[in-house]
């Protein structure tokens, strides 16, 4: 199914509840520009295995400014 920004925006509620049946695209001007998609729990385990994996003290800015400087 595919709605605009404008319907999603007038009736969340609605298409959260479309979702757990069916994928929703939605377009802005004519063009996909999102998918609201079901979670599954598959997915809901891999994603909970990964909290906790960065150290408290973690520089994210510092990463990525490493990271850059590979390139």
């Amino acid at each position: 199914m595919q709605i605009s920004v404008d319907e999603l925006v007038e009736n969340p509620k609605k298409y959260l509840n479309m979702v757990a049946n069916e994928d929703i695209y939605i377009a802005k001007n004519g063009e996909d520009v999102a998918k609201l998609t079901k979670v599954s729990s598959a997915k809901k385990g891999i994603a909970s295995k990964l909290f906790g994996i960065l150290p408290k003290d973690a520089d994210l800015g510092k990463s990525r400014e490493e990271r850059l400087s590979k390139i």
